[in-house]
């Protein structure tokens, strides 16, 4: 498959499948509403979210909402795709981890553009052991991604290593 066919179907289900998730739960959830998936481990509420990653800068004056929340990722978002475009030598795991990035990235901007806001449903509690705020399938993306390449370095370090 030509690679930057492949670059951008992986961008654009990313960003698909968040959006379907999204529209699926406005129209099945009243705001607030929760349903357990797997007990008290694994819930779905629904909420809006102003700000950012769980919420972060919801309280930011509108100005700085817009920079922090708009204008910046849009411009890193752009650049990564440049990036990934030109640097043919990327290895398929870091390739494939920036698509989820980008993809997610994207689906969250498009959000605050049509919405001013970011639909968030899922929650994870396994006692003491791992709790996370309400997330969406955009913050999974991006959040894959960036473990994708956290493995992508250590294995191409061990890599360089070995022909050393």
């Amino acid at each position: 498959m030509n690679r930057n066919l492949f670059i951008t179907l992986l961008i654009i289900f990313n960003l698909a499948i968040d959006q379907i998730s999204k529209v699926w739960v406005r129209a099945n959830f009243q705001y607030g509403e929760t349903k357990s998936i797997i007990g008290d481990k694994f819930i779905m509420q629904y909420v809006e979210n102003k700000g950012a990653f769980l919420g972060m800068g919801s309280n930011m004056n509108p100005t700085l909402r817009l920079i922090f929340l708009l204008i910046l990722p849009t411009v890193v978002l752009l650049y990564v795709i440049y990036y990934i475009l030109k640097t043919k030598e990327l290895d398929r795991l870091s390739l494939i981890a920036f698509c989820c990035i980008i993809g997610g990235g994207i689906a969250n901007v498009f959000d605050r553009i049509a919405r001013g806001e970011v639909t968030d449903f899922f929650f994870i509690n396994l006692g003491g052991i791992f709790k996370t705020g309400i997330f969406n399938v955009a913050d999974l993306s991006v959040t894959t991604g960036m473990i994708m390449l956290l493995f992508s370095g250590v294995f191409n370090k061990k890599k360089e290593e070995v022909t050393i």
